[in-house]
């Protein structure tokens, strides 16, 4: 057994003769963790020099939100650290309680400090309160007359309010892993007494299925216990025809939909494209509009891909486009198309970059005039104010290219965008430092000196 603080506390009830026999609890009510140490997959943090497993040993228990995926333990967590730090439990739900609950919870809690009892206030769903529901915890956690423990699946960052959040540890909970997943199974075995009628690889789709959920995996369980004994084991195929598959966990306005994009742009940036093709399918699988999958390609063409490949907005637009055109599941085809062009695509920022310190320079500058020579001069007034004197028709130079200055008089010239040595901007490069070196003796009175600067290809 893995070293975890195991307090002494009460086992579960007795039940009676009657009730074991018509047993009716779910198998992941009746598998419930009776001890600290019974909790899977959760050792970073209940272990004896875990954070949690510090508090237990110093029975001194902080306020905490527990913030992890649907199945991994926070409930049971919770209840566990009410009995292992002799805390009174009261659980309630964000989704079914207001003000008034929580005034009733507070009230008790502070007839029962004066008794010299502690309160251990559990809040599931914490984050589907609102701001105002937020800070009525603030004076009864900063005063002592309660423990609060929320659990939530969202990213407490954006959830909960700033106040809160500084009054509580955040104790992130893992998804429960293969290994993890495994002892349950064998707990559940042992239960029934008997073991799943799984070949070995079923067991492994079985797992995959939960999707790192323990009580969909114990529910999934249960369904096969109950089928009648079958001569031989279930394969693959036949598991998945037995049983429901777990919905991926996916919220399109919520912490997982910002995680798999960002996954799929980074996977992007890194030219990862099996990795991109995989966020991408994650994505589609969860639900997620592929509308708003193109419109993300298509900013990564102009912000990661740029000019060192024209090409890739062009590509990401059409892909787009089809999709419009033949919906789903057709249309999905074309962006997968777009997703493996950008992946294997020449990557820059110089573009983005440029417009960046572009921003930065008319920021700092102000309202600095063009000089007078580059100003259209529509009016004689404006002809004889000095408007458009000396300014050169570059077509009608060498190479369409006169090397005047064009930014506002009393600004030194600056460099915004530098292109990089990758695809067409490597070209781009060359035509840059060509014309840098016109611009150079043209600045210095040396005829256009054209001759003595060798042409790009």
């Amino acid at each position: 057994m893995r070293d975890v603080m195991q307090p002494t506390m009460p086992r579960e009830k007795p039940r009676s003769l009657f009730e074991d026999a018509a047993e009716t609890r779910p198998l992941a009510d009746r598998l419930r963790p009776k001890t600290l140490a019974e909790v899977v997959g959760q050792d970073h943090l209940l272990g004896l020099e875990a954070p949690i497993g510090r508090m237990v040993t110093a029975h001194r228990l902080a306020s905490m939100v527990l913030w992890g995926p649907p199945g991994c333990g926070k409930t049971t967590i919770a209840r566990l650290l009410s009995e292992a730090t002799s805390l009174v439990f009261e659980p309630l739900s964000a989704v079914f309680s207001g003000v008034a609950e929580l005034r009733k919870v507070f009230d008790a809690a502070r007839e029962r400090r004066a008794a010299g009892q502690g309160t251990l206030l559990f809040v599931d769903e914490i984050h589907r309160f609102n701001r105002a529901q937020q800070d009525a915890f603030l004076p009864v956690v900063e005063d002592g007359t309660i423990t609060l423990i929320g659990a939530t699946t969202e990213n407490p960052s954006f959830e909960l309010n700033a106040a809160l959040l500084s009054r509580c540890q955040v104790m992130v909970l893992r998804r429960l892993d293969e290994a993890a997943l495994e002892e349950l199974l064998g707990r559940a075995e042992a239960l029934v007494g008997r073991a799943l009628p799984l070949t070995a690889d079923a067991r492994g789709t079985l797992k995959a299925m939960a999707d790192g959920d323990g009580r969909s995996l114990l529910n999934m369980v249960e369904e096969l216990f109950a089928r009648p004994e079958a001569s031989a084991p279930l394969d693959q195929r036949a598991l998945m025809a037995a049983v429901q598959r777990r919905a991926p966990i996916y919220d399109k306005t919520q912490d997982s939909h910002y995680n798999l994009i960002s996954a799929l742009h980074k996977s992007l940036r890194g030219s990862d494209t099996d990795a991109a093709l995989y966020w991408f399918a994650r994505m589609l699988v969860g639900g997620e509009d592929p509308r708003y999958i193109a419109r993300r390609l298509t900013r990564f063409a102009v912000e990661d891909v740029g000019l060192a490949d024209p090409a890739a907005i062009g590509q990401c637009l059409a892909a787009w486009e089809t999709y419009e055109r033949l919906g789903s599941p057709e249309g999905e085809l074309a962006l997968a198309q777009a997703v493996i062009y950008l992946g294997t695509a020449p990557k820059s920022n110089a573009a983005y970059v440029a417009l960046g310190a572009a921003m930065k320079a008319a920021e700092r500058t102000g309202s600095l005039a063009p000089p007078m020579h580059i100003l259209n001069a529509p009016t004689r007034l404006m002809k004889d104010l000095g408007y458009s004197k000396g300014y050169q028709y570059d077509p009608d130079t060498t190479d369409a290219f006169s090397g005047q200055n064009y930014f506002p008089d009393g600004m030194k010239r600056q460099v915004l965008y530098e292109p990089a040595e990758r695809g067409f901007e490597r070209e781009i490069k060359k035509r840059l430092d060509y014309w840098a070196k016109l611009r150079e003796r043209v600045a210095k009175g040396e005829d256009d000196g054209r001759d003595k600067v060798e042409a790009p290809p």
